[in-house]
């Protein structure tokens, strides 16, 4: 039963507003989930259906849902002792919808 706990993941769809910009100013994109959700090192956010491709000069925001996938107590342990000794080698953001080019 411990060793369960230890590599058990769980998920839920949370409702969020996500708002994309690419301009002269700024290229970024924020997502906001609705309600008190933490998000913990080791967690991941997946936003369905985010605006790809917002040509320049425009501000796009949009209601969407998220996946937000909680880390096990062995990832979450991994995350906060790499991040200690930054070891962050590889940071990895998609904008994409995860399909081939």
């Amino acid at each position: 039963m411990m060793a369960g706990f230890l590599i058990s993941r769980e998920s839920f769809d949370v409702p969020c507003t996500v708002e994309v910009e690419h301009s002269f100013d700024s290229l970024h994109a924020y997502a906001d989930l609705d309600g008190d959700i933490e998000i913990y090192p080791g967690d991941e956010v997946i936003i369905h259906d985010a605006p790809v491709d917002v040509p320049y000069g425009e501000t796009r925001t949009m209601r969407s849902t998220a996946t937000v996938i909680r880390a096990s107590a062995v990832e979450r342990a991994w995350t906060r002792l790499t991040g200690r000794f930054e070891f962050m080698e590889l940071l990895e953001f998609s904008f994409s919808s995860g399909k081939k080019l």
